[in-house]
């Protein structure tokens, strides 16, 4: 029996080597492999004495060669194959273990040229797992060193079940196709967005006790990407029960609401919209003002904020109390870049309570969302609003205080379902209207969450507004000052509008819809 070992990660491949040589196989291997191998003290064979052909171009030519792909793919179950290998001196070969070379990693640095990456580029490992998985029935192919000692002890018991055999075989193209997925994105660059084919790859971070709902599987995968690990998907979890599917969900809606603010600002998320949130250079007033938004809906919540947590934020987070029943604030997750050693002491009291550490979201090219039989993909919203030229088209313009509610209310729709409303003064949320099907409904749960606040509060509307209506019950509530998209055909009855009842009134050129 033969096995060929030709690995980039070399994490237990010396243990598998040594468990094969027990079990009667012939190794052979390729360059830095065979060098590692060699320290076991195990007779390990250069491909070379196999194929009779050196190494060339660098190593670039080192497995293709008929002995080697002859040797894999004849099927054992054809004795015409079998008289061919006889006939050539080829030797069957009866397990491959193959994993790529390190291209994400190289061209993920900064300071590497493109030949250097182009190298990295493996062929030869490549065709060696393609041509192993395809001949799953007769070859084990290992790509994963996890496979290593759970094949090992198959193989003691006697064979590799052809179940197992064809799991491999799986494992092994999608490996490939990840690999591959990734030297596409990278040659590709972000100047062809919408290519004609377009693959993503994934890998496994963590299996979820379930989905939306429980009777639902569920798994949270991270992209197979360049670069440093960067969002929800690869923060670290400090404390706390499991993460489910819609803590993720929540957590991802509240980090990126956060993230989207340079100064420092709390975020409370319930269903993937913000029922609280507020800019404050002071982070424990900040989440005071965010919880005061909505108390209610803040009770198993999430909350994000895009600074460290501190000691005094972690205690003002525990003193926060039910409205109506007095019970201590119950929080799903705390999302933070980082916490300080009392800040983790304090919120660690609470046993359930999930802590993530979380980097700074990816600037991806492209977001992807599911739909039946496929996806839609886009460039992510990611407009810089805060270079929006607000154009002032009512009589009176803003003042100062309600310019900068403006420009606060407006990055704040940003981040709440369509059709969405929000008010908000003196840079926090005081209501929310979201995903209603018509938009003066929405006005009027803005509002009404609003009550007394909304006096003299600005509101944005993350699209225009079709009618005068939305604009009639805002001046009702007391608002004082409106930014929205315009674009209406009746643009001019709704501006009419907020001049009748002395409303300022701005068009930012673009929307925010966020379904």
């Amino acid at each position: 029996m033969i096995a060929l070992i030709s690995v980039s990660d070399k994490r237990g491949v010396k243990g598998l080597a040594l468990g094969l040589a027990e079990l009667g196989f012939d190794i052979y291997s390729t360059g830095g492999t065979q060098r590692h191998l060699l320290e076991t003290g195990l007779p390990v064979h250069s491909i070379s004495t196999l194929t009779g052909f050196p190494e060339i171009l660098d190593g670039r030519v080192k497995t293709l060669h008929p002995f080697v792909h002859a040797g894999i793919l004849a099927r054992r179950d054809r004795p015409e194959h079998m008289e061919e290998l006889r006939r050539s001196e080829i030797p069957p070969i009866d397990l491959v273990c193959v994993n790529l070379y390190p291209f994400a990693e190289t061209a993920s640095r900064t300071d590497v040229s493109l030949d250097d990456v182009l190298e990295q580029i493996d062929i030869g490992g490549p065709t060696l797992l393609r041509a192993a998985a395809k001949n799953f029935p007769f070859v084990v192919v290992l790509v994963d060193p996890e496979d290593y000692e759970p094949v090992l002890d198959m193989l003691r018991q006697g064979e590799v079940p052809p179940e197992e055999r064809r799991r491999l075989a799986a494992k092994a193209f999608q490996h490939v196709a990840a690999y591959d997925t990734v030297i596409a994105r990278y040659l590709r660059g972000d100047e062809e967005l919408f290519p004609q084919q377009l693959t993503i790859g994934l890998e496994k971070a963590l299996d979820l006790r379930y989905g939306e709902n429980p009777h639902q599987r569920a798994a949270l995968y991270r992209e197979t990407r360049l670069g440093e690990p960067a969002g929800i998907v690869a923060g670290r979890q400090l404390h706390g029960k499991e993460l489910s599917y819609n803590n993720i969900m929540d957590a991802d809606a509240a980090w990126q609401t956060v993230c989207d603010f340079a100064e420092p600002t709390v975020a409370i998320i319930k269903h993937a919209n913000p029922c609280g949130l507020a800019s404050r250079d002071d982070l424990a007033e900040a989440f005071r003002l965010a919880f005061e938004g909505d108390p209610v809906s803040a009770f198993g919540g999430i909350v994000a904020v895009n600074r460290p947590v501190d000691a005094v934020l972690a205690e003002a987070i525990r003193e926060a109390k039910h409205p109506t029943s007095g019970q201590r604030l119950f929080l799903e997750v705390v999302v933070a870049p980082g916490y300080d050693d009392a800040a983790l002491a304090l919120l660690r009291r609470s046993p359930n309570l999930r802590i993530l550490e979380v980097p700074t979201p990816p600037r991806d090219a492209l977001t992807y969302r599911h739909v039946s039989g496929g996806l839609l993909v886009q460039e992510p919203d990611s407009y810089p609003d805060d270079d929006i030229q607000l154009q002032v088209v009512t009589k009176r313009p803003p003042t100062e205080e309600e310019l900068r509610d403006l420009r606060f209310a407006w990055k704040a729709c940003k981040h709440v379902k369509s059709n969405a409303i929000v008010v908000a003064k003196d840079r926090a949320l005081w209501g929310v209207g979201a995903g209603q099907p018509n938009r003066v409904q929405s006005v009027r749960l803005a509002v009404e969450a609003a009550g007394k606040r909304a006096r003299g509060a600005a509101l944005a509307s993350d699209a225009f507004f079709p009618f005068p209506d939305s604009v009639e019950e805002a001046a009702r509530a007391g608002i004082t000052a409106i930014v929205q998209p315009g674009g209406s055909l009746r643009d001019e009855e709704v501006v009419r509008a907020a001049d009748a009842h002395g409303l300022a009134m701005v068009f930012t050129g673009i929307r925010h819809f966020r379904h």
